[in-house]
C-alpha cells in the first residue's frame, strides 16, 4: 500500500502540476509552424535557447512565486531567486529544446520542489502528447490519466544484456569526444540504446518500463530533479560516479540489475 504523502509535499506537487499544465499549454500555443528561431546559446553554439523557453520560465516563476512568495527559484534560463522558507523550485521550462526547435514531438515542462535541499515533489508534462507524470518523496510515482493517478512500479529487466538504455550527449565538444567512445563500448553489452533528446522524459519512461536503464553526463539540476524523483519513486536506483547522481554522471537502473549495470557503465569510461 502506498504511504500517505507529507501534506506539505503533496501541496507542492499539486502546485507543480497546476503550473506545469499551464506552462505546457503556453508552449504548445506559442510554437509557430516550422522550425523555431534560436534566440541564444548556452554551453556551446549548438546548445539552443528560444524566446519561448524564456517566456515559459518567466510564466512559471510568476505563478509559483505568486502562490508562495517566500520560496526560492532555480531555473535553467534565468537568474536564481533566493528564498526564506527552505523550499526552492527547480524548473526546466522546455526540456528538449533542440527537439522543440526542430518540431520533434518529445519535449517537456519539468517542475520540482526541493525542501531543505532534497527533492520532495515533481511533475513532468510532455507538451505534445499531454502525458504527465508526478511524484512525491516517500509516496510513489504515477502517470495521470485525466485527474486519475495510475501508480507506477518500474519493471525488472530480464538482464543487463536485455536492457534498453536511454542516454543523451552534452553539447560541449570535449565532453562528446569522451561520451561517444563510452557509448560505443556500452552498446555490445545491452539490447540497444535510445537517444531521444529529453532527460526528463527518459527518466519518466523508466517508471513506465519504456526504457530499462539510463546513463547521461552533464545534466543540470533542472534536467534531473522532477524526472529523477519519478524514477526513484517508481523503484529505480539512481547513482553517480562515486555517490549520488550529479552533473558528472547520472545512472539509473532497477535494483535487480543495478549493481551489474553501474559497474558496466563505469568500466565503459563514462
Amino acid at each position: 500500500m502506498t504511504p500517505a504523502p507529507d501534506l506539505v509535499d503533496a501541496a507542492l506537487q499539486s502546485l507543480a502540476r497546476e503550473v506545469g499544465l499551464e506552462a505546457a499549454r503556453f508552449v504548445a500555443a506559442s510554437r509557430p509552424e516550422g522550425r523555431v528561431q534560436v534566440a541564444a546559446t548556452k554551453s556551446s553554439p549548438t546548445d539552443a535557447v528560444t524566446e519561448i523557453d524564456r517566456a515559459c520560465e518567466a510564466l512559471v516563476r510568476e505563478r509559483i512565486l505568486a502562490a508562495r512568495p517566500d520560496d526560492g527559484f532555480v531555473g535553467e534560463e534565468g537568474d536564481d531567486v533566493p528564498g526564506a522558507t527552505g523550499v526552492e523550485w527547480v524548473v526546466d521550462p522546455i526540456d528538449g529544446t533542440v527537439n522543440f526547435v526542430y518540431g520533434i514531438p518529445e519535449y517537456a515542462v519539468s517542475i520540482a520542489a526541493r525542501r531543505d535541499g532534497r527533492v520532495v515533489a515533481g511533475h513532468v508534462v510532455n507538451v505534445v502528447s499531454g502525458e504527465e507524470w508526478g511524484a512525491v518523496a516517500g509516496a510513489g510515482a504515477w502517470r495521470h490519466v485525466g485527474d486519475d493517478r495510475r501508480m507506477l512500479r518500474a519493471p525488472a529487466p530480464e538482464s543487463v544484456a536485455h536492457a534498453l538504455v536511454g542516454t543523451g550527449f552534452h553539447y560541449r565538444r570535449e565532453l562528446r569526444e569522451k561520451q561517444g567512445p563510452a557509448v560505443a563500448r556500452l552498446l555490445p553489452h545491452v539490447r540497444d540504446i535510445r537517444r531521444t533528446g529529453s532527460a526528463a522524459l527518459n527518466l519518466c519512461w523508466l517508471a513506465e518500463g519504456r526504457l530499462d536503464v539510463f546513463v547521461e553526463q552533464g545534466l543540470g539540476p533542472w534536467d534531473l530533479a522532477a524526472g529523477g524523483l519519478v524514477a526513484a519513486e517508481s523503484g529505480m536506483l539512481l547513482a553517480g560516479l562515486t555517490d549520488g547522481p550529479d552533473e558528472r554522471l547520472v545512472m539509473a537502473a532497477h535494483p535487480a540489475i543495478a549493481e551489474e549495470y553501474f559497474a558496466l557503465v563505469r568500466a565503459c569510461g563514462f
